[in-house]
């Protein structure tokens, strides 16, 4: 039985941090380390990841009477949770699920939720993941002192106040508790565990703390409970100088002042929620920041004592999603009231104003993004509409804010002139500076921020190095996964001779490997049963042997112009036009009707070849491509879906869709939908399923969901490939709840990518002052990912693989652009003229994307054959293609 000791360590985990057994056993572990240094510990835990998300949807399937099946994803999310603790997940939770079924019932009976209905149903997921968390410390042998936060935390009761924000976004008076502190050191638990997000209204209902507000709820309980210190773990160790998801050469920040913190937070920095700093500032209490996912790691560490290190920036924050509204009216100049009439339209519309700036005619304000509510469709319209009765207003969308961060900005000024070149010819619609002096900001094209982002963190941070602010760079942190083996097999580090060959013969090439080929079609086959037809999408890599191998796997060809079908067509002259579906966009009437004849079934995207070229499609079976209205994908030119993709036809659109294929004389039998590249969220297939089997009951014949592909791909080191296994559980159930229906899928990169790498040797070495460059013989004229997605690939020395790392280098091409970078500040050994680098991760979209920029070829391709083949042939059989 622990002491009486008041050295409360106040200990917060995410959701990701409270999804999987590996990091419930973290938790265990940290509470008993804690525990054995003499602290009790007070663990505040999320809802599982997604959880909450999941909620709001039920809400709002509930309003449409189809909650059943979000109900049922919710149940097995955590009865799945619950059998990999091996605990009772059904006699533990079974009586929340009452509640939420419940719940969902009245919504769909009634047809409305208010916001302490809603604050209700959303507060549900804290209430289960820490119901099961209690009862794994118990089977770990720790006594958890389970308790409801919405009895601890009382919301501030302003009736002034609208309702929304006193249930879904309250503040909580955070006072020390002594009734608190002596209830909770009386108790036989060897921990207390409880529930962030979530508080209690004066009349014992359930409010909560806003959009990601478990931070602001640990920081309330730890000046509450007047904390030796607040840990908050999540799944990256610490605050660093940029996104490090984003900019792998971003270094840790060890350590920060209070007010740097919330800045940080404020202008972007997702690590911390902006409200979690203030209760441990006024009771200067130490903020620890860390990560589950590797608890070694000291972190951040947020004080007031930090040094600040003098003027200088700290760290660069991003803000995408941003709206501004300008107004623009002499009649403000002098003018006594006019902000305040035009801020009154503001609160109308409840939409909160973030960043302003002014002049004697213009107020430009963007609009807060901070809250998971966006405003509703038509709001911003309405507003602007209201606006113009006293001024001429407009609202710009889609745009994005960087802001450096750091003390005394101001006197810095003159020091940033040569990074704040990178937003020369930009759209720079806004530039505010904190009266704070803590940030400095500009609002751009949020198409842009990627690469500014980028090009700003090289030119203020990448030639730091350590010391005792600035800690070791994200990719210097993971360092032990750069040299180890990629997920997967790291089939390039066994055939190192054979490729060391092939460049001697062939670089700068495309090396891909038959074995990885054929076990990544393998694979796919036999751990997506539910999948009933799997369609390669040619796009990615269309050489002859890739497609060899994946027309033997049994899988069909999804081709998106002539020229693909034309290529199986050459190597397959006998293929059944069944495996060969063509899904052309914005391609001209001769396009559709050679896919007509050659493929055995056309996607169409819109209706203007159904309005236009109707005779083409006379007693024709066809394919519709729908447009779910929101993309994903790890970059924005690789999100297909949305009113900014190019690509689908909107379901409001296919009451008129519907005639023009009545009249055409066409059947519909399938529908299409593909949402991006690189999707990482096993869900999200089935999601496309649902969507598309809601609206093929309008079409008597369509018997086919093609939920397109996307399948992400792990690409930085120590990263994960999509688990297929979640993919297909996922599918399965939708197959059970519509067995009419088939479910095709498309993958393309996730089946090529790893197989193949670039090989390319070194022509020169430079530095710049404190940037060293390491020239290969090929660039962006072969692999152009980098430069047009910002697309990361693991970069080694083959001729020195064994060698230990000894620079950070730029790795560049030959090509006269300064965007032909294929590595940022990678870690190479010592590198000489001739040594051969190694790009891995370039099967897909490499050679089918090169061009002949500066006349220069690109890199050719080579086959690597199957080891035991190769080896009873005499040698490693190498295929090159045409450059």
């Amino acid at each position: 039985m622990p002491d009486e000791s008041t050295d409360w360590v106040v200990l917060k985990f995410g959701g990701t941090s409270v999804s999987t057994r590996r990091e419930w056993d973290t938790i265990v572990r940290l509470a008993r380390e804690h525990l054995d240094d003499g602290a009790r510990p007070f663990v505040v835990c999320s809802a599982v990841s997604g959880v909450t998300r999941t909620l709001k949807r039920l809400l709002e399937a509930a309003l449409q009477d189809e909650h059943e099946p979000v109900l049922d994803e919710i149940r097995r999310t955590h009865l799945d949770l619950a059998d990999a603790l091996d605990v009772d997940g059904e006699a533990l939770l079974d009586e929340y699920f009452e509640e939420l079924e419940q719940l969902a019932l009245g919504a769909s009976l009634t047809k409305q939720i208010n916001s302490p209905f809603r604050a209700r149903v959303l507060g549900l997921g804290e209430l289960m993941s820490t119901t099961l968390g209690a009862a794994y410390f118990e089977q770990q042998g720790l006594t958890a002192d389970w308790q409801d936060a919405r009895q601890i935390l009382r919301a501030e009761h302003d009736p002034r106040a609208p309702e929304r924000q006193r249930y879904l976004a309250a503040t909580c008076h955070h006072e020390p508790d002594p009734a608190l502190q002596q209830n909770l050191a009386g108790s036989d638990a060897d921990l207390a565990l409880t529930q962030g997000f979530i508080a209690g209204t004066e009349s014992g209902e359930t409010a909560l703390l806003g959009w990601g507000g478990s931070d602001t709820s640990a920081a309330y309980f730890a000046a509450k409970l007047e904390a030796e210190r607040l840990e908050i773990w999540t799944d990256v160790p610490g605050l660093f100088t940029a996104n490090p998801r984003e900019i792998p050469s971003a270094r840790l920040l060890r350590q920060l002042d209070y007010e740097e913190a919330q800045e940080l937070a404020t202008t972007g920095a997702k690590v911390l929620h902006p409200r979690c700093i203030d209760p441990v500032q006024q009771a200067g209490i130490p903020l620890h920041v860390r990560s589950t996912q590797e608890p070694d790691l000291s972190g951040t560490v947020v004080t007031g004592g930090a040094a600040t290190a003098g003027a200088q920036v700290k760290g660069i924050a991003t803000r995408r999603d941003l709206t501004l509204v300008s107004m623009d009216t002499l009649g403000m100049w002098q003018e006594v009231g006019f902000l305040a009439d035009a801020f009154a339209a503001f609160k109308e519309y409840d939409l909160s104003v973030d960043l302003v700036a002014t002049s004697e005619t213009n107020v430009t304000v963007s609009l807060d993004p901070a809250t998971d509510d966006r405003p509703r469709p038509g709001v911003v319209d309405a507003l602007v509409n209201d606006l113009k009765d006293f001024c001429d207003a407009r609202a710009q969308a889609a745009c994005a804010s960087i802001s450096l961060v750091g003390h005394n900005i101001r006197s810095v000024l003159h020091e940033l002139g040569p990074a704040l070149e990178v937003f020369d010819e930009q759209n720079v619609y806004l530039t505010t500076q904190a009266s704070n002096d803590l940030n400095l900001t500009f609002v751009i094209d949020e198409a842009q921020v990627t690469r500014l982002l980028r090009e700003l963190h090289a030119q203020l941070f990448d030639a730091r190095g350590e010391d005792t602010l600035f800690g070791p760079t994200w990719r210097e942190l993971h360092d032990e996964a750069e040299r180890s083996p990629p997920v997967g097999p790291a089939w390039w580090k066994n055939r190192r001779e054979d490729l060391l060959d092939a460049a001697d013969e062939s670089a700068p090439a495309f090396v891909y490997d038959e074995r990885t080929l054929r076990e990544a079609a393998h694979s796919a086959r036999e751990t997506l049963p539910a999948v009933d037809r799997m369609l390669y999408a040619l796009k990615a890599n269309a050489h002859p042997d890739v497609l060899r191998i994946f027309e033997e796997a049994g899988l069909g060809f999804e081709c998106v112009s002539p020229g693909e079908i034309e290529r199986v067509r050459s190597v397959f002259p006998d293929l059944d036009p069944d495996r060969i579906l063509f899904t052309p966009n914005f391609a001209p009437r001769e396009e559709y009707a050679f896919g007509l004849e050659n493929a055995g079934v056309v996607t169409l995207d819109n209706m203007h070849p159904l309005e236009h070229w109707s005779d083409l499609f006379e007693d024709r079976e066809v394919f519709l491509r729908l447009d779910p209205g929101r993309g994903r994908g790890h970059h924005e030119h690789v999100r297909t879906a949305g009113p900014e993709a190019k690509f689908g036809i909107a379901p409001d659109e296919l009451d008129r869709c519907q005639e023009l294929l009545q009249d055409a004389g066409a059947t519909v039998v399938g529908l299409h939908a593909h949402l991006g590249s690189g999707i990482k969220r096993p869900r999200t297939w089935t999601e496309t399923a649902v969507f598309l089997a809601e609206h093929a009951e309008r079409f008597p014949a369509a018997h086919i969901v093609n939920v397109g592909g996307g399948l992400g791909v792990a690409e930085r080191p120590g990263g994960v490939h999509l688990d297929l296994d979640d993919v297909n559980e996922h599918l399965a159930r939708f197959r059970r709840a519509h067995p009419d229906l088939e479910v095709w899928m498309e993958p393309g990169r996730f089946l090529v990518a790893s197989a193949g790498v670039l090989l390319a040797r070194v022509t020169q070495k430079k530095r710049k002052e404190a940037v060293q460059y390491v020239g290969v013989e090929t660039g962006m004229n072969s692999l152009i990912r980098p430069a047009l997605y910002g697309g990361y690939h693991r970069i080694v020395n083959l001729s020195r693989l064994d060698d230990p790392p000894a620079q950070l280098a730029e790795v560049v091409g030959p090509i006269c652009e300064s965007g032909d970078v294929l590595g940022h500040s990678r870690r190479l050994p010592a590198t000489e003229e001739g040594d051969v680098l190694l790009v891995a991760n370039a099967g897909a979209y490499g050679r089918v994307m090169s061009s002949r920029y500066n006349l220069r070829d690109p890199a050719g391709e080579v086959m690597l054959r199957a080891e035991e083949e190769a080896e009873s042939s005499g040698g490693c059989d190498r295929r090159l293609t045409d450059r």
